[in-house]
């Protein structure tokens, strides 16, 4: 059965410069069984309800302003799953979440960007479920045991954020050994809760952890974790590392 995955995406520039992220992403995708479609919960679609991708060929989406031109011609050409798509919502209807399909949601840079480095042939369906960030942690743990019966059939089910994401004090001329002591705080605490599988301090993260404001002035890059370990079971570290002095790159396995 396959695990479910918290994966830290950093910026869009990982699909050019995978950095130390690129082969801990290409070697956890190696050692997992192939497979049969993804599904991925990205801090990058927002929204007030709960809505999966409909479409059968998701367009890729450049949604980010001033990257060099090269990385606006890299093509995530996945096919969706309308089939998987209204399992999905039919799962999460049952859970007492009801969700519905958008059949024109592109693939946004949370999805494709981790998934061109773990599958760069693209030929695995995927299919994307929205993140209603206004309702919290406690809504995207529901969200991952609902569909976490879709491990048993081969899917693997992502979550896609970022275990620190405060973009205002990212040092942009920091080395890769240069970590800030605030964000180190907040990412072992949040390693350690993970680790005694202490549900109730993740939910309340934001009041309990040490510079849980700092480190996300808004949550929705942290809210793909609670999908992920709502999914999965036993937790496990594949990645750890910064960027930028505070950018978390965290890599977590659910199994």
């Amino acid at each position: 059965m396959l695990p479910s995955l918290f994966i830290s995406h950093g910026s869009p520039m990982l699909a050019l410069h995978p950095g130390a992220s690129g082969p801990a992403l290409t070697g956890l995708a190696n050692a997992l069984a192939q497979p049969k479609a993804i599904v991925v919960v990205s801090a990058h679609w927002e929204s007030r309800e709960l809505v999966v991708t409909g479409s059968k060929q998701p367009e890729t989406w450049h949604d980010f302003h001033g990257f060099p031109p090269a990385l606006y011609a890299v093509q995530y050409p996945a096919p969706g799953e309308p089939a998987l798509a209204a399992q999905v919502c039919a799962l999460l209807g049952a859970a007492g979440l009801p969700a519905r399909t958008d059949t024109h949601r592109p693939f946004d840079h949370g999805a494709w960007v981790p998934l061109s480095l773990m599958y760069p042939s693209a030929n695995i369906p995927v299919i994307q479920v929205s993140l209603p960030s206004q309702q919290g942690p406690a809504l995207q743990l529901q969200v991952g045991q609902a569909l976490a019966e879709l491990r048993q059939q081969g899917v693997l089910l992502i979550g896609s954020g970022s275990i620190t994401h405060n973009l205002g004090e990212l040092d942009w001329h920091a080395g890769p050994d240069a970590i800030e002591p605030w964000a180190l705080a907040f990412r072992d605490w949040v390693v350690q809760r993970l680790a005694e599988d202490d549900r109730a301090a993740l939910l309340d993260y934001r009041r309990q952890a040490p510079f849980a404001v700092r480190n996300h002035p808004s949550d929705e890059h942290l809210l793909p974790l609670f999908f992920a370990l709502g999914a999965g079971g036993g937790f496990g570290v594949v990645h750890q590392g910064f960027t930028l002095g505070a950018l978390g790159m965290d890599i977590y396995r659910f199994d």
